[in-house]
């Protein structure tokens, strides 16, 4: 899912990504929306609050939304920065680190939420920012990685997109053609996705309350650890290869034997196949 980079990733590395970044999405929204009265998810109501409160003149919560706005901008810089800077020392860590940064902001507000929140507006100001950045960081990265083409935290593009893909379905030389229709599945499966995660957040909220932030840092840190998982296991079993070819056993290799079985050398292939066949009916 992080692994690859831009025209790189496959259809697969997208719906993988989006699906468990866009359930995340939908739960931090509805969380937020339930705790602090606010969506945390995007910035397109927020530029409506900002103007009205520039139109009344009320200059202190302008400055608060303003704020706001800019910590999602800032997530989303924050985010491309790492990418585009270690890319080429580390993939993984450059597309890991975002996440890890996301979690972190959720962690302390699912902690702070649990164990301090007073339900101040000044609390709930401070907190809705740093979930703002949070979700920044998370739409920047899945952008910056998919080259612009999963976008998790909103739906407002997905849903005009799909819009205008189920139109161009209408003619059966779209629907044949193969980049629409995988275009078609990925967006899908970030909406259903986003839905799903809502409704999860809204179900469990009234049990889990603040604690439903730490089972959002869980789904995020599958979405690291599957990848971490991959890359290990690829470099298991080539340490295996290499200790087979040339001969040098290693503890790797020997690891590798334990759990999945010592392959057969060919002498033993040879004898296997040099048995003769018996059917039942010659017995």
């Amino acid at each position: 899912m992080l692994r690859n980079y831009s025209n790189t990733r496959t259809l697969g590395d997208n719906i993988k990504l989006g699906t468990l970044t866009a359930f995340t999405a939908g739960t931090i929204n509805i969380a937020s929306l339930l705790i602090f009265l606010s969506f945390t998810s995007n910035v397109t109501g927020h530029y409506a609050i900002f103007a009205a409160e520039i139109s009344k003149g009320n200059w202190s919560q302008v400055a608060v939304v303003g704020l706001w706005i800019f910590l999602f901008f800032f997530g989303g810089f924050v985010s491309n920065l790492i990418v585009i800077n270690f890319n080429k020392k580390s993939k993984y860590f450059a597309h890991a680190m975002p996440l890890v940064l996301e979690i972190v902001c959720l962690l302390f507000v699912g902690i702070y939420g649990q164990f301090y929140y007073r339900k101040t507006l000044e609390e709930t100001e401070y907190l809705v920012a740093l979930m703002l950045f949070a979700t920044g960081l998370q739409n920047g990265l899945t952008a910056s990685i998919s080259n612009f083409s999963v976008k998790t935290t909103h739906l407002t593009g997905t849903t005009t997109d799909l819009g205008i893909l189920f139109s161009m379905f209408t003619r059966a030389e779209f629907r044949k053609n193969g980049e629409l229709v995988a275009r078609a599945k990925l967006l899908m499966s970030i909406m259903l996705a986003y839905v799903a995660g809502a409704v999860f957040s809204g179900l469990t909220y009234y049990h889990l309350e603040f604690r439903v932030f730490y089972v959002i840092s869980l789904c995020l840190m599958v979405v690291i650890g599957y990848d971490a998982y991959k890359i290990h296991i690829r470099h298991f079993k080539t340490r295996y290869r290499y200790s087979k070819i040339y001969g040098k056993p290693n503890a790797i290799a020997y690891l590798y034997d334990k759990i999945h079985g010592a392959p057969e050398t060919k002498t033993e292939i040879k004898e296997k196949h040099g048995k003769k066949r018996r059917l039942i009916f010659d017995e």
